[in-house]
């Protein structure tokens, strides 16, 4: 690994090593937003998996600040994604699950094993909405966004109207729709109308951070935001075949190839009836594949950060890292554990939503600082608003809150984080809202209508339910989760007449 590291670094000085190294000529820092997607919190070297290596991901949370209670928005991809870029909570949007949702457009047949019924999700990220990229430009930002939108049905909702003035390979598909083979894949040709098709054997993730690349470099005399938006590491799970094999041995050095790789039925679900559900929840990280597609997304957060350091543009350039939700643990092959989470992709236990959150603010954050507060993806919009000294516009619609108090020390002004999922995401989940507040996080479960409770500092896998211990503080903060969902127009799901099970 760390001759590799060194092959990259010289790889990419002897690149630039003939470009103009002076910094923008502007006192507005630089912004590269980097999302990957479906990417658990357990997922990455500085957060303790010894089975996939991050080495890039590693050193800029040395760089910067890790907040270890750092959430998404939601538990699947679309809504975070409108919280993340316009600094609101799902509901005031109307997205509220992935475009178009995993009951859309099925049949009462289709539909009939499902209790409930979800309200009807918005399929385009509406343009009132003052996103980041329309807000930095309020400051002469120059915007490019690279990768995964998926926030748009229709054409005319992607990111180039949306304020960036270019968009690279953004549109309708929330997967790699490339073909390889017959199958949808990670390779060229891509089948994507805003990304053009690539060479023999190129790879998306490659060919997103190349472009990336190419515009800061041209644009780099002015302040920028660059919004690079992994597929990776979203299905298929088709990596390059030639990082596999060094994974597979692992697994065997490491003795995972004689472990039970799944439950057999997840503890913590063990009454639901076994005619409605048929799924499978990962229960150790061992899965070659899925490793090596996040060392190829690691690889190319590295070339961004050596381009940066080369560049001259580092101590100008702000750098956030996130996930637009956790890991995929409970369905579609589940590729990866976020043990000690319960849950994964789909639900609002802790797998679902707790993602690795890096920030670093050149002059702000502390290299190597760790911080233990609750933050939301609503949170970037305000935090980078304010490192690069832009007033945020319409700031009493914006639910998130600006976390440079954090890095200096002190502490937030907030009570609580907020979170609705009226669907069902697919992943054996169902509808669901959740608040944390301090320590403690409740659940409501719409379907059932059951009432959790977690410590989450004394129980972080969230296996013991204290709503009947602590009854009165069970019932303030379903009060105050029912109170916001009133204040922010949360649509709720319906009963379905269909249902047959009942």
């Amino acid at each position: 690994m760390i001759l590799r590291n060194l092959f990259l670094l010289l790889t990419i000085s002897i690149i630039f090593f003939s470009c103009d190294n002076a910094t923008t000529n502007s006192d507005k820092p630089n912004v590269v937003v980097i999302i990957a997607d479906d990417f658990g919190w357990m997922d990455t070297g500085f957060q303790g998996s010894d089975f996939y290596e991050t080495p890039n991901l590693d050193r800029l949370a040395s760089e910067g600040m890790v907040f270890t209670d750092g959430y998404a928005s939601c538990g699947v991809c679309s809504p975070s994604r409108a919280s993340l870029l316009t600094g609101r909570y799902t509901p005031r949007s109307g997205i509220t699950d992935w475009i178009k949702g995993y009951q859309a457009d099925k049949t009462p047949e289709e539909l009939s094993e499902y209790a409930m019924v979800g309200p009807q999700n918005v399929y385009n990220l509406p343009l009132e909405e003052t996103t980041l990229a329309e807000a930095v430009k309020t400051a002469n930002y120059k915007t490019c966004f690279v990768g995964k939108w998926h926030l748009g049905e229709d054409s005319l909702y992607y990111p180039q109207y949306q304020g960036f003035d270019k968009n690279v390979a953004g549109w309708m598909k929330g997967g790699p729709n490339g073909q390889r083979k017959e199958q949808r894949s990670y390779y060229t040709p891509y089948n994507n109308p805003y990304l053009t098709d690539g060479p023999e054997d190129e790879f998306l993730t490659d060919r997103l951070v190349k472009e990336s690349i190419s515009w800061m470099d041209k644009n780099k005399k002015d302040p920028f935001l660059m919004y690079l938006s992994f597929y990776t590491v979203h299905t298929p799970i088709h990596p390059k075949p030639e990082k596999v094999p060094y994974y597979k041995e692992k697994a065997i050095k490491l003795g995972l190839d004689t472990m039970p790789h799944f439950y057999n039925k997840v503890p913590w679900m063990e009454n639901w009836p076994e005619k409605k559900w048929h799924w499978k929840e990962r229960m150790v990280q061992s899965n070659a594949e899925y490793a090596a597609l996040i060392e190829s997304m690691d690889e190319n957060i590295g070339k961004v950060l050596d381009y940066l350091k080369v560049s001259g543009l580092d101590d100008n350039t702000i750098v956030v890292f996130t996930s637009d939700n956790g890991g995929l643990s409970t369905a579609e092959g589940s590729p990866t554990c976020n043990a000690p989470l319960r849950g994964g992709k789909g639900w609002l236990y802790e797998g679902g939503i707790r993602e690795p959150f890096l920030v670093k603010i050149p002059g702000k954050t502390k290299p190597g600082s760790v911080c233990s507060t609750p933050v939301h993806s609503v949170d970037i919009y305000p935090t980078i608003l304010s490192a690069c000294g832009i007033d945020v516009p319409n700031k009493s619609e914006i639910d998130g809150v600006d976390l440079t108090p954090l890095m200096e020390g002190s502490a937030l002004n907030r009570e609580a984080l907020y979170w609705h999922y009226p669907h069902y995401g697919g992943k054996g989940d169902q509808p669901a809202g959740a608040i944390r507040k301090g320590d403690y996080k409740l659940l409501e479960l719409f379907e059932t209508g059951e009432v959790q409770l977690f410590n989450l500092k004394e129980d972080i896998g969230e296996t013991k339910d204290l709503s009947e211990e602590q009854a009165e503080l069970t019932e303030e903060l379903l009060n105050d989760l029912r109170i916001w969902r009133t204040e922010v127009g949360a649509k709720m799901p319906m009963e379905n007449p269909y249902y047959k099970f009942k």
